[in-house]
């Protein structure tokens, strides 16, 4: 069932960081679009479903708090 839930939260942050880097790409805004890169990225390397969670809502925050 573990590996369910990584392939659902994985597909989830993805899509998620689609639109962040969609988003920084047409704005010219650095810091959306790494986030977006990450977002894509970051779910092949953990392998935990709480720690996935964690670490997508920290990333999806990070834009919020860092403004360059």
């Amino acid at each position: 069932m573990e590996g369910a839930s990584l392939l659902v939260w994985g597909v989830v942050f993805g899509a998620i960081g689609y639109g962040f880097f969609s988003y920084g790409r047409k704005q010219k805004a650095i810091v959306p679009l790494l986030t977006g890169i990450t977002l894509f990225v970051f779910p092949y390397f953990i392998s935990n479903v709480y720690m996935l969670v964690v670490v997508g809502i920290a990333l999806m925050a990070l834009p919020y708090f860092v403004r360059i």
